[in-house]
């Protein structure tokens, strides 16, 4: 019978079905993120942890990343402010450079990185997280067309 196949399986016949997948909480995922933050990630060329640590809404975070070997903001360490919005992490935080840089996907006015400039963000999915953002953004540094580009003097701010 149809049956037998499940006999001794503990199955009593109920057939496996896919599960749907599990969608993990905003708070879970930024708290998880603060975590990994905390206790220092990779190398140390990218690190990054809450602006506040009062924020329980987990919005509003500080980025460091040391420029990379080889481009014009090599070895400066830069600063920028991400934004965890309400719909994080299916939708991609936004990001800001503090520190003064001149770059292909850095608004020159503010700092706003533009997502189309950054293939995680332009590209984003729920799977990607902080770390990944500023290595991306690292990465693109060490781009041909970032190479060249004249960098403004280090300590300058938007």
């Amino acid at each position: 019978s149809r049956n037998q196949g499940a006999r001794g399986t503990g199955l009593s016949g109920c057939s496996l079905m896919a599960q749907p997948p599990v969608i993990v909480p905003r708070n879970f995922v930024l708290l998880d993120e603060l975590e990994r933050g905390e206790k220092g990630i990779g190398d140390g060329q990218v690190s990054y942890g809450l602006a506040n640590g009062e924020d329980m809404t987990l919005t509003t975070w500080n980025g460091m990343i040391v420029g990379p070997h080889g481009s014009p903001l090599e070895g400066r360490i830069l600063s920028l402010v991400i934004t965890c919005g309400e719909q994080y992490p299916d939708r991609p935080p936004t990001v800001k450079f503090s520190s003064r840089v001149n770059l292909s996907y850095v608004d020159q006015n503010n700092g706003n990185v533009e997502p189309r400039g950054i293939a995680c963000l332009a590209n984003w999915n729920r799977a990607y997280n902080l770390e990944r953002l500023l290595k991306d953004i690292q990465r693109e540094m060490c781009s041909q067309q970032n190479r060249r580009q004249p960098q403004p003097p280090e300590g300058s701010n938007y």
